[in-house]
């Protein structure tokens, strides 16, 4: 009975056509995943995504020291989350590319309907839901 139970498991999961990313793939998502681990740079980052930002305006917006904010942008501009330009003696950070901005989004999409219990909506002909929420501070 057991090896039956297999062999029709088998035949059931024969057919589908699944791909798996490359291992180079895969190791920059997580990279990119434990970078937007960190409330800090979730601050950042949902700052940047409205615009480009000096690092000491960027330490104004989210209350922390500028040296710790030059640091987690250091670590999120290595990532290539985000980039840089100087200006004189100020250095000027943006999201680096559209990506980036939609991870963000879809991140706090995903947050918004876990903490405010709200239904799925499902994905668009794209795959992509369109709705977007904006998560005000408390």
């Amino acid at each position: 009975m057991g090896a039956l139970r297999s062999l029709s498991y088998l035949r059931m999961h024969a057919n589908l056509d699944i791909r798996l990313p490359s291992d180079e793939q895969v190791q920059v998502v997580a990279d990119t995943f434990q970078m937007l681990g960190d409330p800090t740079r979730i601050r950042l980052l949902s700052a940047l995504a409205q615009g480009e930002q000096s690092v000491t305006c960027l330490a104004e917006i989210i209350g922390a020291q500028t040296a710790a904010v030059s640091q987690h942008l250091a670590k999120l501009r290595l990532a290539g989350i985000v980039r840089q330009r100087r200006e004189g003696t100020f250095m000027f950070y943006t999201m680096n590319d559209v990506h980036a901005s939609q991870l963000l989004q879809e991140a706090l999409n995903h947050a918004d309907h876990l903490t405010h219990g709200l239904a799925d909506h499902g994905p668009t002909l794209a795959g992509v839901s369109e709705k977007r929420h904006v998560v005000q501070q408390r």
